[in-house]
C-alpha cells in the first residue's frame, strides 16, 4: 500500500510541474478567446522569466477590443524592459474608446517615463482640478490680497515624456496671478473684476511644455490682507527719525566736546594767572631789595589797587540795581 501511494504523489508533483512549465488551462483559454498563441511560446515565456499568465490577459484583452495591432513579442519586450503590460493595455483600451489617438509605442514610453498611463488617459477624458495654495500678491495702492484658485486641466498625451508636472502649472498660476494683482492699479478694481485675473494668467500660455493642457483658471477666493504700503511708509518714517536723532545726538555730543574744550582753556588760562599772580610778591621782594621800588611807592600802588577794587565794588552795585 505505501509503495502505490509514494508513486501517487510522485505524479502529482510531476503533474503539478508539468501544468506549471506547460500552462495547458492558459492555452485553452487563449484559444477560446481567440489569441493565437503556442503552448511552446507558454513554455519558452516560462524559461525567459515571464510570466504568461500576464501576457495572455493582455492579448485577450487587447483582442476583445479590437487592438489586434499588439503583439506578443512587443508586450514580451515591455515587461523585460520594467514596464507595466496591465496598465498600459488599459490604457490603450480606454483610449479607443474615447477615441484618443494613443499608439502602442508612445503608451509604453509613457509608462517606462515613470508616469501612470491609464491614469493620464482618464485625465484626458475627464479632466482633473487642482486647487492652488494662497497666492499673496500686492496691488499698486499697497493693500495686500490673498487669491485662491482652481485650475482645471487635461492631460496632453503628447507632451508626458518630459513635460513638466503639477508642480510646475502651480508656480506659473501662482507667478501669473502675482503679476495681474501687481499691474492693477488699485485693490478695488480686482475684487470688482477677479475674472480679469483668469483671463491675464489664461493668454499668457502657461501650460506650455508641460504634460497638461490648461482649460480654465478660476478665482476661488479673494481675501484683502495688510496696508503693505502704509506700513512701509511708517517704517520710512521711523527709519528717518532714528537718523534725525542719531544725527542731533552727534551735534550735542560735539557741542559738549567743544564745551569742555573752552572750559579746559578757561582753566588753562586762570592757572598760568594764578601762576603770574604768585610771581609779583618775589619780583616786589626783588625790587625792594634792589632799591628799584621805595616803600612809598608800594604805598600808592595799594591805593591805586584799593580805589580800583572800590570802583569795580561800585560799578556792580550800579548794575544790580539797574537789573
Amino acid at each position: 500500500m505505501e509503495v502505490p501511494l509514494i508513486l501517487l504523489g510522485v505524479i502529482v508533483v510531476l503533474l503539478f510541474l508539468f501544468l506549471h512549465f506547460v500552462p495547458v488551462l492558459l492555452w485553452i483559454s487563449a484559444k477560446v478567446s481567440g489569441v493565437h498563441i503556442s503552448l511552446l511560446q507558454l513554455v519558452l515565456m516560462r524559461i525567459r522569466h515571464v510570466p504568461p499568465h500576464v501576457i495572455v490577459r493582455a492579448m485577450i484583452e487587447a483582442h476583445k477590443a479590437g487592438l489586434n495591432n499588439i503583439t506578443r513579442d512587443e508586450l514580451e519586450a515591455h515587461y523585460l524592459a520594467g514596464g507595466h503590460i496591465e496598465r498600459v493595455v488599459h490604457a490603450l483600451v480606454s483610449a479607443s474608446k474615447a477615441n484618443i489617438d494613443l499608439a502602442f509605442q508612445m503608451a509604453t514610453a509613457i509608462d517606462l517615463a515613470g508616469r501612470d498611463v491609464f491614469q493620464a488617459v482618464q485625465m484626458s477624458v475627464n479632466p482633473k482640478v487642482i486647487d492652488t495654495p494662497p497666492v499673496v500678491a500686492v496691488a499698486k495702492d499697497g493693500i495686500q490680497l490673498i487669491a485662491k484658485a482652481r485650475v482645471t486641466v487635461r492631460a496632453n498625451i503628447r507632451q508626458l515624456v518630459g513635460g513638466a508636472g503639477e508642480d510646475t502649472i502651480l508656480a506659473r498660476v501662482g507667478e501669473g496671478i502675482v503679476s495681474s494683482i501687481g499691474s492693477s492699479d488699485t485693490h478695488k478694481t480686482v475684487l470688482e473684476n477677479p475674472d480679469s485675473i483668469s483671463k491675464l494668467v489664461l493668454r499668457k500660455g502657461l501650460d506650455s511644455g508641460t504634460a497638461f493642457e490648461i482649460l480654465s483658471i478660476d478665482i476661488a477666493d479673494i481675501d484683502i490682507g495688510k496696508n503693505i504700503g502704509a506700513e512701509l511708509q511708517i517704517d520710512q518714517a521711523n527709519a528717518d527719525k532714528n537718523i534725525a536723532q542719531a544725527k542731533a545726538e552727534e551735534r550735542r555730543a560735539m557741542a559738549i566736546a567743544r564745551e569742555q574744550e573752552m572750559i579746559a582753556k578757561a582753566q588753562e588760562a586762570r592757572a598760568k594767572v594764578i601762576e603770574a599772580e604768585t610771581l609779583i610778591p618775589q619780583a616786589m621782594a626783588e625790587a625792594f631789595r634792589t632799591g628799584n621800588l621805595g616803600i612809598m611807592d608800594y604805598y600808592k600802588m595799594k591805593n591805586i589797587q584799593a580805589d580800583t577794587d572800590m570802583r569795580d565794588s561800585i560799578a556792580g552795585d550800579d548794575k544790580g540795581s539797574k537789573k
